[in-house]
């Protein structure tokens, strides 16, 4: 209930945000059209766009290129879970087919670079030298933290610094990306410029550790994807590298091995050992740490529905655990 109360504090703005991306979805190429649709309308929480609306709106923006700069916000996310699923050869996501798995690689990194290539058109279109390098600068961070976690597949020996560094360019970086776009669109005091580039770098962090706790403790069908995912494709996630530090060496080796080869042959063991060590609560409570942190970035706003709305969304990032 909660979360459907932050939506509803721009809801009227979330529906233009809507119809503006299908607007400028339009190609002359009717595949190009069609694979883009179909991963924009595949069921995401638009969190990142809702972020524009929240963060612009609680800095006092009064006008209408935040609808503009949310739709920019997700056609970047969506070029990179096009690009994500073809380099983790996933099938599946959010409980539907993959574009890639329906209409093969080829298309969905071309799709994928269609949509770059539009984000930054609009960016265009915003005029502002400031919001297109942090735009600029964060597509890049992506990228890199794309390749920290292609290079760390199979890799049991990643450090819990080296992990949040992966998390925070992979993940957390559109989040401070969109909250700190909406500050500069609304000409923020310095303070709260600063305040809401934190917040989204912190709510970032948040939401990927309790995504990381979910694939030890998750519901396939909520989730869209199965228990054990990470583990399936080798990746190396906080709840694991800390059963092995707190593990058994008998318990050490073999998440060790189980990371190196992939695969869900070992799964019951590990979420065995995953839950005697108390690797689900460090990380929760990692994530509270996160949320508390993003939660305290807003105390420069001055009080308003968009501003609760942004701290409800921080309870609502680690409510997703029972």
């Amino acid at each position: 209930m909660t979360a459907q109360r932050i939506y509803d504090t721009v809801a009227d703005d979330f529906s233009r945000v809507n119809d503006l991306i299908i607007q400028r979805l339009s190609s002359d190429v009717p595949l190009v059209e069609k694979i883009a649709q179909y991963i924009i309308e595949s069921g995401g929480k638009r969190l990142r766009p809702l972020l524009v609306l929240l963060s612009s709106q609680a800095a006092g923006y009064q006008e209408n290129d935040h609808l503009k700069l949310a739709a920019v916000i997700e056609f970047l996310h969506t070029a990179t879970l096009l690009h994500d699923d073809v380099v983790d050869t996933s099938d599946m996501r959010r409980g539907r087919s993959t574009a890639n798995a329906r209409w093969g690689n080829a298309p969905s990194v071309l799709v994928g670079d269609f949509l770059y290539a539009r984000a930054f058109e609009m960016m265009v279109e915003l005029k502002s030298l400031r919001i297109m390098d942090v735009l600029s600068h964060a597509t890049a961070v992506i990228a890199e933290g794309e390749v920290m976690q292609l290079m760390n597949v199979k890799n049991p020996d990643l450090t819990e610094e080296q992990y949040m560094k992966v998390i925070h360019n992979k993940t957390a970086m559109l989040f401070e990306a969109a909250s700190h776009t909406g500050a500069l669109l609304a000409n923020a005091t310095s303070e709260q410029e600063l305040g809401l580039k934190d917040y989204g770098k912190h709510l970032g962090l948040a939401f990927q550790l309790v995504d990381d706790v979910l694939d030890y403790r998750g519901d396939a069908e909520a989730m869209g994807k199965n228990v054990g995912d990470d583990l399936a494709e080798g990746k190396t996630t906080l709840p694991l590298i800390h059963a092995m530090t707190h593990g058994t060496e008998d318990e050490r080796q073999l998440i060790r091995q189980a990371i190196r080869k992939g695969g869900l042959n070992d799964l019951p063991r590990i979420l065995d050992i995953v839950e005697r060590s108390g690797a689900i609560e460090y990380t929760m409570t990692k994530a509270r740490e996160q949320a508390e942190l993003a939660k305290a970035c807003l105390e420069s706003l001055p009080d308003s529905g968009h501003k609760e709305a942004m701290e409800l969304l921080t309870e609502v990032a680690v409510a997703r655990v029972s």
